[in-house]
């Protein structure tokens, strides 16, 4: 398996990580306001702060990762450079960690640079196609 492969399945992890973080940091009964896997949807929009931006930028990165994926595979079928296709994704997922640690500060600005950094890195690898 390639490290792009690999960083795949790390970026499809990472929103299930992500989200974990607010449910970690919100232990305790969900009569006090923890945690309900009863109805998780109703908890998270209960939440504020940081949690709430957790449960945002999960969203966002299951709304990035079919691009990610699409690109990935794109670059992997025309027999690109596999290098490079290993070094793109990898930035990629250093770029969506990023993203989350930016996302969590409520950087607002820098985090839609970001962004765009992660699109361009996909954007590259369908290019190699």
């Amino acid at each position: 398996m390639t490290i792009a492969n690999w960083c795949v399945v790390a970026a499809a992890v990472l929103p299930v990580l992500t989200v974990g973080m607010a449910k970690a940091a919100s232990r305790g009964s969900r009569k006090s306001g923890g945690y309900d896997n009863h109805n998780p949807r109703q908890w998270e929009e209960r939440l504020e702060g940081w949690k709430q931006r957790a449960v945002a930028a999960q969203n966002n990165g299951f709304e990035a990762l079919p691009l990610f994926v699409a690109a990935v595979l794109m670059a992997q079928q025309a027999h690109a450079d596999q290098g490079k296709i290993d070094s793109l994704a990898g930035a990629f997922v250093i770029i969506r960690v990023l993203y989350v640690a930016i996302y969590l500060k409520d950087w607002a600005t820098l985090r839609s640079l970001v962004w765009a950094a992660g699109v361009g890195v996909c954007i590259a690898l369908i290019a190699m196609s």
